[in-house]
């Protein structure tokens, strides 16, 4: 089997003349089977129509695609005739005397072909091998009736679509006009790679699915093949079923000239397994593409694409919304780490949605960017401000700073040379520890809404499982989710997850510290914000704490604190009337429990259709403390009522 050029848009001159073609191919093979050969010859001659065509008969290139010998050609027009010209079939029945018999078989085409091999018949022969043609019944090889393939058949009249047994499971690759200078490099190397006589299946690894779908149309292209993508997920598992389609799809590379994707992140570990070992069989140009190199291929060809670095985004961004956005370019470049095939796809969301603004863009950014994690997290509405958070200053700047090193984090590692001294990943990780209701949730909004990010909060009970394994698989969702730039990720008391790796006493406990250690391994290497928070900074592992770049301790709030917080607690539109600030501050709570009590406060006086007064917040205060289960002392209402 031989891969041709992609069939160029057929004109209504080269169709026209690929059926004169046909026709005069099918009545020359009629005048072989009944004998009129030494007669004089009738009607058009093929040899000189084929020397007449633009480009060659559609029956010339399957054979050649295929291999097929003179006699295999033939056999497959045959069966073409039988389907398009009565006059064939009618030819098949005079020739094995049996009216009833009008169409071909392999012991008609061994009696009435020129140089016919039984070789033709195998299993292993290309006639059969990709099933160009089926015999009725299998087990009577030269009786049989010999049918040609419904998309042969269409073929070799000049019709080209995808066989639909694959179009269920496909889809084509959009060719990318002009794609950065590290995609063209790997469609480069991908190319060069295909055209080794020894080299079909190829990984592809590095980036995001759409980054590798762009170089593999590109290498296509350049090849002159059509890309089209396999999902991974959704191949067959019977070994028939999948033999099938490996030979269907070998077929389709002939007849439309067409390369194959096999994208194995649509799937789990086994589904990749098994999808590159059906890639592995194809004798057809194949990628397998991935985020990272499949585990256990390492003898399959590799092309490798670099992350898309802030120099690469930055360019792309430029030439997509010119250079009146120079300011937001940056911005965009430095915190979404998007592929570089979809910024156009960002920037005609933001162009549908109005003008192509910066604030447009960011905001498609993190609509794009939004991961799918199932039930493993879930977003939060960051709505709080810097002036809503109440801390001590080295908080608040510690807070800050953070801010700061995930806004210039690319300027920092990318510009100013800091990433080539460091293996670990450009991401900021950190701790936020203290007491319950302290804020460090509502800090992590702050900081959240301060850098223009969704917030993701990890619902730790679906990530952390029994089953061995599926808490590292959990993760890796997670971290390869949030690594694109656009969320910041909150694991709520992560000391459940992140705990201090035990002593091995058994296998649960070795498999448990495997957990750790992956961790570990995906902290040093993230490029997000991710914020973990604990009540026991005493339970987190020393190796754990040593990879985070901040740790802020969220301090018991003071009386000072705590009336500050109820300065703040309280809308602007809400009415109230006669409320002390320094009474309210004495009872010895949190922030959390402050902006209980205040909300609890609100619904009373509603209900009473008064405003806010002492009396009110008294009562939400009581029932505060029966759910802590906590006495109120006569000192800290005193004077309230």
């Amino acid at each position: 089997m031989t891969v041709t050029e992609a069939p160029v848009d057929r004109d209504a001159g080269w169709v026209e003349a690929n059926h004169r073609f046909l026709i005069a191919a099918m009545a020359a093979l009629v005048r072989r089977l009944t004998g009129a050969e030494s007669d004089t010859p009738t009607g058009e001659d093929p040899d000189d129509l084929r020397g007449l065509m633009p480009s060659p008969p559609a029956l010339d290139g399957v054979a050649e695609g295929f291999g097929l010998s003179g006699f295999e050609r033939d056999v497959l027009l045959l069966c073409a005739g039988v389907e398009l010209d009565g006059s064939v079939a009618r030819a098949c029945a005079t020739a094995q005397g049996d009216p009833g018999r009008s169409y071909a078989t392999f012991g008609l085409a061994l009696s009435g072909l020129a140089e016919p091999h039984w070789t033709a018949l195998s299993p292993a022969g290309p006639l059969r091998r990709w099933h160009l043609v089926e015999l009725d019944h299998p087990h009577r090889v030269s009786s049989s009736a010999l049918r040609i393939d419904e998309r042969v058949l269409h073929a070799l009249t000049g019709v080209s679509y995808v066989d639909p047994r694959i179009g269920d499971l496909a889809e084509p690759v959009p060719p990318f006009a002009t794609p950065s200078a590290p995609l063209q490099a790997a469609a480069d190397r991908l190319a060069a790679l295909w055209e080794r006589p020894d080299t079909r299946c190829v990984l592809m690894h590095g980036r995001p699915p759409a980054d590798l779908h762009a170089s593999t149309a590109r290498a296509s292209a350049g090849l002159g093949l059509r890309a089209v993508a396999l999902r991974a997920a959704e191949l067959p598992t019977a070994p028939a079923e999948r033999e099938l389609l490996v030979r269907l799809c070998e077929r389709e590379t002939v007849l439309g000239a067409r390369s194959w994707v096999v994208d194995v992140d649509d799937g789990g570990a086994e589904h990749a397994r098994a999808a590159t070992a059906f890639a592995r069989r194809m004798q057809a140009p194949v990628v397998v593409i991935a985020r990272s190199a499949v585990a256990g291929d390492g003898d399959l060809p590799e092309v490798e694409v670099p992350r898309a670095d802030a120099v690469e985004l930055r360019a792309v961004w430029r030439d997509v919304v010119g250079s009146g956005l120079d300011g937001w370019v940056e911005r965009l470049a430095d915190q979404f780490a998007l592929g570089a095939t979809t910024v156009p796809a960002v920037a005609a969301e933001a162009r549908a949605a109005g003008a192509v603004t910066g604030s447009a863009l960011w905001a498609a950014c993190r609509r794009r960017g939004r991961p799918v994690l199932g039930g493993l997290a879930q977003r939060v509405d960051a709505r709080a401000r810097w002036d809503d958070l109440v801390l001590p200053a080295a908080q608040t700047s510690l807070l800050r700073t953070m801010a700061a090193h995930v806004r210039h984090r690319r300027t920092v590692f990318d510009e100013w040379g800091f990433g080539a001294r460091t293996g670990r990943g450009t991401g900021v990780a950190a701790l936020f520890a203290g007491p319950s209701g302290t804020g460090k949730t509502y800090a992590a909004e702050v900081v959240a809404g301060d850098l223009g990010l969704d917030l993701h909060r990890v619902d730790l009970s679906q990530v952390v499982s029994k089953y061995i394994g599926e808490t590292e698989k959990n993760l890796q969702k997670i971290f390869d989710a949030a690594d694109e730039g656009g969320v910041v990720l909150l694991f709520d008391e992560a000391d459940a997850l992140f705990g201090k790796r035990s002593e091995v006493r058994d296998s649960h406990d070795r498999y448990a510290n495997i957990e750790v250690s992956y961790l570990l391994q995906r902290m040093e290497a993230y490029r997000g914000l991710a914020i973990l928070t604990t009540n026991m900074r005493d339970a987190l592992d020393s190796a754990f704490l040593r990879r985070l770049r901040f740790v802020v301790s969220f301090p018991f709030p003071d009386a000072d604190g705590r009336a500050e917080i109820w300065r703040r607690v309280f809308p602007p539109e809400l009415p109230t009337e006669g409320l002390v600030v320094e009474k309210l501050a004495r009872p010895a709570v949190a922030g959390g429990t402050i902006r209980n009590i205040a909300l609890s406060a609100a619904f009373l006086a509603a209900e009473a259709g008064e405003p806010v007064r002492m009396t009110h917040v008294l009562a939400a205060l009581r029932t505060e403390y029966l759910k802590l289960e906590r006495p109120l002392t006569d000192a800290e209402v005193a004077g309230w009522t």
